[in-house]
């Protein structure tokens, strides 16, 4: 049993009443204008030794503007597709951490989740995880992508052969993954309280309407900051260890700040020009995005270049799998 479920059960009923009341989050993590900033300054800070074509103004430009795509999916002129990837901007890491430690694997999860369900019927619909988002694992899967298709550029670029057609897969996926890791960095997309305090303790008085996401994220983004401003902002250049596990604690690093945006918005922070503190907090999380996605680009490359593991259980003469994976 994860050790936050006492709390959580813990919790009021009417807590979990205004819950499941709630749709599911309709967010847009920090709109265009910080989505395209977050992807830009990621391509633009490579350090020596990715591909050069990565580097070129062409491959950024392409980068930048893939920073919005998934939120370009999410028109109701394609109702299927907004249904099935709304889920993938945000995880409420207070109803994920039910299940313990999260597992790496996307399926994995969602069988926790209802199995959590089973044993706590009382919350089993507020458990269904397109309540309860899976961003880590879209984030995972899609450095994954990146990553395959390095391999075959390094593959294609010893060969001899025309690496054009992998080059722009490429810039798609390093673009497409960007969204997400911007998207891990707004501690709005990782609560519950994702657009208005719903905890019915509520000591500090945090503001219980909607509007503080977009207001945060989008309009006050768009006015006050620039790229300049969170550029310096940057951690230097790092291989990431284990992926997945890297990208849950960069998760919860953005979930210690929820209760922090919360108090900026209760001073006028977001209003506005805001103040000195919400738009250096606004910057530092800009920037925090921008490093953590040069940082996957940066590892994916380095990875390819490693040779595949085996499948378990794969046999030569076959090459199918063991049952299971």
């Amino acid at each position: 049993m994860s050790p936050i479920l006492p709390k959580i059960l813990r919790a009021s009923a009417g807590f979990f009443a205004v819950l499941l009341l709630l749709p599911m989050p309709a967010c847009f993590g920090w709109g265009s204008d910080g989505h395209r900033m977050i992807n830009r300054l990621a391509a633009e800070k490579l350090p020596a030794g990715v591909p050069a074509f990565l580097q070129t103004a062409a491959a950024i430009d392409e980068v930048e503007y893939l920073g919005p795509e998934p939120d370009r999916w999410r028109s109701m002129g394609e109702p299927e597709l907004s249904n099935s990837q709304a889920p993938e901007h945000f995880i409420d890491l207070e109803l994920a951490d039910m299940v313990g430690r999260l597992p790496r694997r996307r399926f994995e999860f969602i069988a926790d989740l209802y199995a959590q369900g089973l044993m706590h019927p009382d919350l089993a619909q507020q458990l269904r995880p397109e309540r309860v988002g899976l961003q880590p694992y879209v984030t995972t899967e899609v450095y994954q992508r990146l990553k395959a298709a390095m391999r075959e550029y390094r593959e294609q670029s010893a060969a001899r052969k025309d690496t054009k057609p992998v080059e722009q897969a490429i810039v798609f996926y390093a673009g497409w993954l960007g969204h997400y890791v911007g998207d891990g960095s707004q501690p709005l997309h990782v609560t519950v309280n994702y657009d208005g305090w719903v905890d019915k303790e509520n000591p500090s008085g945090y503001t219980t309407a909607h509007g503080i996401h977009s207001k945060f994220e989008t309009a006050f983004v768009a006015t006050n900051l620039k790229a300049a401003d969170v550029a310096p902002l940057m951690t230097p250049p790092l291989l990431v260890g284990d992926v997945f596990d890297d990208y849950v604690a960069y998760l919860r690093r953005s979930a210690s700040l929820v209760q922090r945006t919360y108090q900026l918005e209760k001073l006028g922070g977001f209003d506005g020009p805001g103040t000195v503190e919400s738009k250096q907090f606004t910057a530092e999380r800009l920037a925090a995005a921008a490093s953590e996605l040069r940082n996957l680009y940066y590892t994916a490359w380095i990875e390819s270049g490693k040779p595949v593991p085996e499948r378990p259980g794969t046999t030569p003469a076959s090459g199918k799998p063991s049952a299971g994976l």
